[in-house]
């Protein structure tokens, strides 16, 4: 190791008490993490890409250092889904240190990889006082029974109004209105249970009726408005 001059002259003191790394609670453990594998636990991260066309959420089950499981959701840009197909496939057995020093592809998901990284290690993750952390698979207990991500979708203008597209609920049918034309309920179909009926036998339109829901006061509904149409 190469010391300036200044250094070389210097007089050696002693450092004295050193206690080494802070404990940070890990899968209800206290933990001194020195090194990458002693890096464990399920977490969850967001992240944009520099011109903020979209974004991703990014959940890591990490043990042992090694990322076990990775969930990859992305909106707001089409070349993102492409993305995370890729960053799936490049995750899984990655350090978490390789994780933060790997391309992802997008740079939304990479910057959600730097959020995760610092959440990690600073003994931030959601699974920090769970005996022996989340089992692998936890991250699709967040997607549902139907495996699709949660997502709402909502638009607006000052002339016409609020038009709800997609609830979590599911793909939004219809608006019901009161007299007032103010919203009291809508109608949605579950597309994750549409498919799990499809593959079940059912026909589409059969699927089609059977996923179908409503929330609110729609029986009150003076009408119903179609979001996409009217």
């Amino acid at each position: 190791m190469i010391c300036s001059k200044e250094v070389e002259m210097m007089c050696p003191v002693h450092q004295g008490v050193h206690h080494g790394a802070a404990p940070i609670p890990e899968q209800a453990k206290w933990i001194k993490v020195k090194e990458v594998k002693d890096i464990s636990g399920l977490t969850h991260g967001i992240g944009w890409c520099a011109p903020q066309q979209g974004s991703c959420k990014l959940t890591l089950n990490i043990k042992d250092g090694i990322v076990q499981e990775a969930l990859v959701e992305t909106i707001g840009c089409s070349g993102m889904t492409h993305s995370a197909a890729m960053a799936s496939e490049i995750l899984p057995g990655l350090t978490v240190m390789e994780a933060l020093n790997t391309d992802l592809v997008c740079d939304a998901i990479n910057t959600a990889m730097r959020e995760l990284f610092l959440q990690i290690v600073y003994g931030r993750s959601q699974s920090a006082f769970s005996e022996e952390g989340l089992p692998i698979g936890a991250s699709l207990e967040d997607l549902g029974k139907g495996l699709r991500s949660q997502v709402g979708t909502m638009y607006g203008t000052l002339k016409k109004g609020p038009r709800y597209l997609e609830m979590t609920d599911g793909y939004v049918t219809g608006i019901a209105l009161d007299e007032e034309d103010e919203i009291i309920g809508y109608k949605f179909v579950n597309f994750g249970k549409m498919m799990n009926f499809i593959k079940s036998g059912d026909d589409a339109n059969t699927a089609f009726e059977k996923a179908q829901g409503q929330y609110g006061r729609v029986a009150d509904a003076v009408k119903i408005i179609d979001p996409r149409k009217e």
